[in-house]
């Protein structure tokens, strides 16, 4: 008996040891192997692999200072919480990310508090104000839902709250946290890139000027080096000679995408056939157009205007790729309101904000990266678009109008008077106009079996008939990338991109450029963790209202019963088992 106690005694001391050497094995192999487990439905904590090879390149501290600590509602502690979480995955891939949470409302001096606020909003970073309930009532309490990120010497603003227009604060919180990683990896893309690559907006045929794009072009230059290029029927203008190979001195691109802004007036075939090879070189074009010439300018000179076709002569270029853009206005129900006098008070005009059907407002719908989770876009004076079938070119629509629209052909007279008009639903017949597509493949050259331009004839033998793999952007409305300008002691200043001076609205103009830009020249694939995708698992609050006393007893009561009840069983066999046994 004792031999095989001590049989046992030695077998379980072995056990022991052997448990021991596998956790210190696997300790000291998990050291020198880095490995991380998402079991998420969503995927939640994985993060994309252009992500990881950015935060494998990098060279110094990314340090964020984090503006959202404090007392919150539920809906903004979870937003803190997995922007810790996020930020915590992406400094386990890395070393150089650094962050702190930091109360801007923790200091108890509100002198020394204001100051850090305007601090705060000199930075870039937006307050939000939230009503909180307390015992004595409701209170005010401002928030910072955003970071500013610092890298060596620079520093920028991270907005962590999307806003987005006519939607719920939930599914803004939830369609906020679906974009921490693409948001986090943008800015730290924005400070630790060493070369920006090169973009440029062509003018000289009358496209949107500098100070009616210089919002956009503020923000494109966080990413890009952004140029202003007159083609001018100048074949160097977008390509050059590669002269690092003085054996085959091959055409190059000069820019990995341009931007054609509303142009007013026609291009040229020399201007066309350059823009065409620099897309057979894998260039990329957001294409801009106003198929329809129509402004408000004119409008506020007389009371109606004439909307006529476009006289751009890109029609058949775009229609060469697979968009043929059609000359008429697109009107919407779900549409932008502008003030117009309606009576007098005394001697005073008296302004109402009535509905302007030709200015739709657009809430993207489309499953893609560039408007997935986007805020709505505000247009003015839109055209409708249709896509044809071209061999190797792939069609996404980004923009769709409601389903509460119809198309005007032009010529067409336009009234302010129609702003009077009680829209008749049942006249809004032609539901989800597309003003806004993305073309991917190769493209057909324009000038394949035609004459070329003048400016071709001695080129024939850099003629590329077939593109590379590249992509570009057509939305119908040119003054989709226009910044509203105001007049202040300084002169004219450009307003953001996307806020109407006269609602006081921002609308989503600014990101969807961005997002289009961005999708447009990326070759890392950072734009993809847009496509994030997190469920909002919420409570049905009619069910809760309706069954919480319920749900309380089971919660509450249910376990104490089940416990109590067990207990009594247990109590009664054994009492059962040992008297009898006695």
């Amino acid at each position: 008996m004792a031999d095989k106690k001590r049989d046992i005694k030695r077998n379980n001391i072995l056990q022991l040891a052997l448990w021991l050497m596998i956790i210190v094995l696997l300790n000291v192999t998990g050291s020198f192997l880095f490995t991380r487990l998402d079991l998420t439905s969503e995927r939640r904590y994985s993060l994309s692999d252009a992500t990881k090879e950015m935060l494998h390149g990098l060279d110094d501290v990314v340090y964020f200072k984090v503006y959202l600590d404090g007392d919150f509602p539920a809906g903004f502690k979870r937003l803190r919480n997995e922007t810790r979480e996020m930020l915590d995955e992406f400094r386990a891939y890395s070393d150089n990310i650094q962050y702190e949470f930091i109360n801007p409302s923790g200091n108890p001096d509100k002198h020394e508090r204001n100051n850090l606020y305007q601090q705060l909003i000199t930075a870039g970073l937006n307050p939000t104000d939230l009503q909180v309930k307390t015992n004595d009532g409701t209170s005010r309490q401002v928030v910072f839902p955003g970071a500013i990120v610092t890298y060596k010497n620079n520093e920028l603003p991270l907005e962590l709250l999307n806003s987005q227009f006519g939607v719920a604060p939930e599914q803004v919180l939830n369609n906020s946290v679906q974009q921490l990683e693409y948001n986090i990896s943008g800015a730290i893309r924005k400070l630790s890139v060493p070369q920006k690559p090169k973009i440029a907006f062509i003018y000289g045929h009358g496209e949107l000027s500098e100070i009616e794009t210089a919002d956009i072009r503020i923000a494109l230059s966080d990413y890009y080096a952004v140029d202003r290029i007159k083609i001018d029927g100048r074949l160097n203008s977008l390509t050059e000679r590669d002269t690092r190979d003085s054996l085959n001195m091959n055409i190059r691109n000069k820019y990995k995408a341009i931007i054609v802004a509303r142009p007013d007036s026609a291009y040229s075939e020399n201007d066309k056939f350059i823009i065409d090879q620099f897309v057979m070189r894998g260039g990329k074009v957001l294409w801009l157009i106003d198929p329809v010439s129509a402004s408000m300018d004119s409008l506020q000179r007389s009371r109606q205007t004439v909307g006529f076709a476009g006289t751009t002569n890109l029609e058949d270029q775009l229609f060469n790729y697979g968009v043929r853009v059609n000359a008429n206005l697109v009107v919407d129900i779900n549409c932008l309101p502008i003030p117009m006098v309606t009576g007098m008070t005394g001697n005073k005009p008296q302004t109402t904000f009535v509905p302007w059907f030709f200015f739709p407002v657009i809430m993207p719908t489309a499953q893609h990266p560039i408007v997935r989770n986007l805020n709505a876009v505000k247009c003015e004076f839109v055209s409708s678009l249709d896509t044809i079938q071209k061999p190797g070119v792939k069609k996404t629509y980004l923009l769709t109008t409601s389903k509460y629209s119809r198309t005007i052909m032009a010529p067409m007279i336009i009234s302010l008077n129609m702003a009077r008009q009680d829209p008749e639903p049942s006249q809004f017949d032609q539901p989800f106009q597309n003003v806004g597509v993305l073309m991917e493949g190769r493209f057909e050259s324009l000038f394949l079996n035609r004459i070329n331009p003048t400016i071709a004839q001695d080129h024939t033998s850099d003629f590329l008939s077939k593109s590379e793999k590249t992509r570009m952007i057509v939305v119908t409305d040119g003054d989709i990338i226009k910044n509203q300008v105001s007049f202040g002691q300084g002169g004219y200043e450009p307003l953001p991109l996307g806020y109407d001076k006269y609602t006081r609205q921002s609308f989503g103009n600014k990101d969807f450029i961005m997002n289009a830009v961005n999708y447009l020249c990326d070759d890392s694939g950072l734009i993809s963790a847009r496509s994030r995708e997190l469920k909002l698992r919420m409570l049905d609050s009619t069910r809760v209202k309706d069954e919480k006393l319920k749900w309380q007893f089971i919660n509450v009561i249910l376990p104490v019963l089940l416990v109590l009840i067990f207990g009594l069983v247990q109590h009664f066999l054994r009492r059962r088992r040992f008297g009898r046994t006695g």
